[in-house]
């Protein structure tokens, strides 16, 4: 017995040290910052998974932190580089606004603004100066939405999720990297990756946070202080930032703001794994398989040597047993109050109204389509939202910290030209959230050619379906005769001057997200001079045509145009249906045979179909068909120049708007065409487009006595081809191109343009 001592605690010390070797091993992975770069740390894990690595806590910043938290809350690799993958991440990490959460219906009409800011006369200049180049509202949405449960299931702790984890971030008011253990997952991960000037900040329990990559891009000494591994395996994907590029800002926020890192661990148990990374923009996640191969093949080159340390395997069925569980541990998200700050009690009634409209609890899916609803009205520059679990509801508080923007919006822009076109545009708006959502609009045109000034008012109501209130007052001035147009077979240009007073009420509300229901009644008064002959002194005066008129109407519009001028994808469609009396007065001038004034009657209903649509791409080539067609039982006006004046025109070319071609004008007709786009380089687009103009019944002149008659019908068609070369600026577009006008007396027009050929409305369009 006493022989069989020794042996025993031989066999029970051995058993331990076995124990304590293969049992108590904790295996630490480290994640550096570097941007998209970070993909490869998807290979990595992959890598040792595939291995049967163990991996027993992780640490990382910035992208590492991204990676490094959705792997702590259960996601695989192979759902991790799904997501990066994916076309909602491309467009969430690039700050493209979905547009299943913009109302069409919202949107102002086209204008020929270049440049739209807020502005508050109180505030200094510095602090209404943009802080971020990428929008992050979805951004921030979709870790709350991919991390509050997880959060919650951890009890809010990170030591509690399904491998606890650590995050980096960087408190620039003390200068010092801050680590993050516990609270908000969402907010500590979009925290970390806030690259500054690119992302915005992320306020936590009053400190501003930034990208940890500022002062620690890979927190081995994290790793090291707070879970004190057995062995640390780092995945490095930063490079060491090289001499920043004056053409290149990214490079340069980067030699400024970014510390420099280690290239090495120094622990003694640690393996080192540096994927080769091809040159690629840190924001650019285009190649995310490719970086993931990167780190997946470095990560096998270094099995040999973790395998000398790491002595315990990782069971592949037991780990995703343990995925499985802690997912059933997070409780879905369905909000119940809602806390609010930066807003004044009644816009936060009307953002909550907003969001829950009066139930007592919201899913978090129809919580969110509201909640870009209310972002896309504009009246905020900044919101963060997180969700926290109250255990004693079972459900979860939404807290929205959010930022209102300045009260005043400036737009100003318009078009320079080599021809007569020029015009520059300035727009003042005030809006104001209050129970409703309230605008003030006060816009004007200045050129030669075309001035205008327009005030209007605008409430919309936040109900279920919601719906708005439109009031606007426009004055509008044509001044062709110092354009380069012509009415008659002579060299001469004709004297024409259009002017438009007129008011408009509307109501409307969207029936899908790109398309709004409108009812409205115009009423105004619109006034045309002009000589009916080419000969003319300065001592005589011009024959002049008012209209007095009331005009109600409907319209249903459909538009996903990507650009307002010189669009390349998506589709309009307009269907419009109005109703116009009004009475007609000639006033006859010095030049006209007929010395009488004349008054007449007129009244016509009209019915306005639009298409215009474009195709998928086929290589660098985009493809659209146009079509429009006007059917009406107008009358023709006193004589053949009103007659003209007064017709439907046929532009689907900018220039136009600023020319009168009578063989483009009837009272009824159909139009088709077809355009084509190549893109030549990035911005930079041909534009080939072609279009046929059939009236059903020409509008003629009488040589007489100057009257209109209708010609045959189905006659006296007309085409129209445009070619141009588009380069789409920041601004606006810069365009040069060739028109080609058939029956016009200098059918080619050659043009130039920088900007927007855009107008306030017509008083009958």
């Amino acid at each position: 017995m006493k022989r069989t001592l020794p042996v025993v605690f031989l066999f029970t010390y051995l058993l331990l040290s076995f124990c304590q070797v293969v049992i108590a091993q904790k295996v630490a992975l480290v994640l550096s910052g570097g941007g998209s770069r970070g993909a490869a740390h998807i290979g990595v894990i992959r890598a040792l998974e595939e291995n049967h690595i163990p991996i027993d806590c992780i640490a990382g910043t910035s992208i590492g932190a991204i990676i490094g938290g959705l792997y702590a809350i259960g996601y695989s690799p192979d759902e991790m580089e799904a997501f990066l993958s994916s076309k909602e991440f491309n467009r969430i990490i690039t700050g493209n606004f979905s547009e299943k959460y913009s109302y069409f219906y919202r949107k102002e009409e086209p204008n020929a603004s270049w440049i739209n800011f807020d502005f508050n006369l109180k505030k200094k200049l510095t602090s209404q100066l943009p802080t971020n180049l990428i929008s992050p509202y979805e951004m921030d949405f979709k870790l709350l939405e991919m991390l509050a449960p997880a959060s919650a299931a951890s009890g809010y702790n990170f030591d509690r999720l399904m491998v606890p984890f650590r995050c980096v971030v960087a408190d620039v008011d003390s200068s010092k990297p801050v680590t993050l253990r516990n609270g908000d997952l969402g907010s500590a991960v979009r925290g970390s990756m806030s690259i500054p000037f690119i992302f915005k900040p992320v306020m936590v329990n009053g400190r501003l946070f930034f990208d940890g990559g500022m002062y620690d891009n890979f927190p081995v000494d994290v790793a090291m202080k707070e879970f004190h591994p057995d062995i640390i395996i780092g995945s490095r994907v930063a490079e060491r930032y090289h001499k920043p590029d004056r053409e290149d800002i990214l490079s340069q926020i980067q030699s400024m703001l970014m510390e420099r890192q280690n290239d090495t661990i120094s622990y003694p148990h640690s393996v080192l794994i540096t994927p080769a990374i091809p040159d690629i923009n840190i924001i650019s996640f285009s190649r995310i398989k490719e970086l993931a191969d990167s780190g997946y093949h470095a990560a096998l080159k270094k099995i040999g040597e973790i395998r000398k340390m790491v002595h315990k395997s990782e069971n592949s069925e037991l780990l995703v047993k343990k995925r499985e569980e802690f997912k059933k541990k997070q409780p879905p998200v369905v909000f119940d109050s809602i806390y609010i700050t930066g807003l004044n009690p009644t816009q936060s009634k009307y953002l909550r109204r907003t969001l829950k409209h009066g139930h007592n609890h919201v899913q978090i899916d129809d919580l969110q389509k509201e909640y870009f609803h209310f972002i896309d009205e504009g009246f905020i520059k900044g919101i963060f939202p997180v969700a926290h679990l109250n255990r004693k509801t079972g459900f979860y508080d939404l807290y929205l910290d959010v930022q209102k923007s300045d009260n005043f919006n400036i737009q100003f822009g318009g078009n320079i030209s080599l021809g007569a076109s020029n015009e520059g545009f300035l727009q003042i708006q005030y809006r104001y959230l209050w129970t409703k959502a309230l605008h003030f609009t006060v816009n004007g045109y200045f050129g030669k050619f075309y001035n205008s000034a327009k005030v209007g008012t605008r409430i919309d109501f936040n109900s279920i379906v919601p719906w708005f209130i439109d009031a606007t007052y426009t004055l509008n001035h044509f001044n062709y005769f110092r354009n380069t147009t012509y009415f008659f077979d002579d060299k001469i240009p004709s004297y024409l001057m259009q002017s438009e007073y007129f008011g408009k009420i509307s109501s409307g509300f969207p029936l899908i997200n790109h398309g709004k229901f409108t009812i409205g009644i115009t009423g105004g008064f619109t006034n045309s001079k002009y000589y009916q002959f080419n000969i003319f002194s300065r001592l005589d005066t011009s024959d002049q045509t008012s209209f007095n008129f009331l005009s109600p109407g409907i319209t249903f519009e459909l538009n996903s145009l990507n650009r307002k001028q010189y669009a390349n994808a998506g589709a309009k469609l307009l269907l419009s249906f109005s109703y116009t009396n009004g009475e007609e007065k000639f006033l006859p001038g010095s030049t006209t045979l007929n010395k009488h004034e004349i008054n007449q009657d007129d009244q016509w209903v009209q019915l306005r179909i639009l298409w215009d649509n474009y195709f998928k791409s086929l290589g660098p080539f985009k493809f659209g068909f146009y079509a429009e067609g006007f059917l009406s039982n107008q009358p023709l006006f006193l004589n053949y120049i009103s007659s003209i004046l007064y017709a439907p025109e046929f532009n689907p070319v900018p220039e136009m708007r600023t020319l009168c071609l009578p063989s483009f004008r009837a009272n009824n007709y159909a139009s088709a065409g077809l355009k084509m786009v190549l893109r030549i380089y990035k911005k930079i687009e041909f534009r080939l487009e072609g279009y046929l103009f059939q009236p059903y019944k020409a509008i003629l002149e009488n040589p007489a006595d100057r009257t209109a008659y209708y010609g045959k019908p189905l006659e006296n068609r007309s085409f129209l081809g445009s070619t141009a070369i588009v380069y789409n600026t920041f601004l606006g577009p810069v365009s040069i191109g060739v028109n080609y006008y058939e029956k016009s007396v200098d059918p080619f027009s050659l043009y130039l343009n920088f900007g927007y050929i855009l107008f306030n409305k017509r008083a009958l369009e």
